[in-house]
């Protein structure tokens, strides 16, 4: 009977940790200089094929704070990604535009800066098995 309990005890410890084993990794980002505490902070965490599509493959609102808030991605698998932010001050769940075209809300991406539309290949990273923190400027 000790045999089997202990059998038993070593099978359910082995499932245990091969469960934790198979864990995503934790992607936290700090954004700087938000400019407000009106409405929300949005943060998508994109593939190639949902960038600048719609939602992400995982989102994050958090209540926007002047100066610093933190948005944190959880158990995210290896891959490559990008994540877009958007400043959403008046909580209507889209970027606002001037008649002009240009944004009304500020927003931001990881990656490299660039003139224009954000795009995926400057702003993608490689998810691997460590986790990964950010801080991003509006």
């Amino acid at each position: 009977m000790k045999i089997a309990a202990l059998i038993l005890g070593l099978v359910f410890t082995s499932f245990i940790s091969s469960a934790q084993d198979e864990k995503g990794v934790t992607i936290t980002v700090t954004i700087e200089n938000v400019l407000s505490d009106e409405g929300s902070i949005m943060g998508g965490l994109h593939t190639e094929s949902s960038f600048m599509k719609g939602p992400g493959v995982a989102n994050e609102v958090v209540d926007a704070v002047k100066g610093e808030v933190t948005l944190t991605f959880t158990n995210i698998k290896p891959g490559t990604f990008a994540i877009m932010l958007l400043h959403d001050s008046n909580d209507n769940n889209r970027m606002d535009f001037e008649a002009n075209g240009m944004p009304k809300e500020n927003y931001a991406t990881t990656g490299e800066l660039v003139f224009g539309p954000p795009n995926f290949n400057s702003a993608r990273f490689e998810v691997k098995d460590k986790d990964l923190d950010f801080r991003i400027r509006f």
